[in-house]
């Protein structure tokens, strides 16, 4: 199962750090995402693209969790050659992450 099956995100950015947010269809599922989905286990599921820090901070009463990347946007957007200099793609690799069936 992918975990967009249970979720949707939301990205921002601010110089060369992504704000990820990942946000639950159903708060039954909650304590399964917030279990799964670990700090380490994106930035292992996002090798090669983030260089710097993961944080994590879970937000249950919002059914959400946040992921702070930095050094994720390869400089910012002012200074960054890439096509999606604002990580919007990250949302989308977010939820294109396995999870085992709960």
């Amino acid at each position: 199962m992918k975990l967009r099956q249970l979720a949707h995100c939301r990205t921002g950015d601010k110089g060369n750090t992504s704000n990820v947010s990942v946000f639950v269809y159903q708060q039954k599922d909650y304590p399964f995402i917030e279990q799964y989905l670990t700090a380490d286990r994106i930035r292992a599921h996002l090798s090669g693209r983030i260089c710097g820090a993961v944080r994590r901070y879970c937000l249950p009463g919002l059914g959400a969790i946040n992921f702070v990347l930095d050094d994720a946007l390869t400089g910012g957007v002012t200074r960054s050659l890439a096509i999606d200099p604002h990580g919007k793609c990250i949302s989308g690799l977010i939820l294109d992450l396995e999870l085992p069936v709960p």
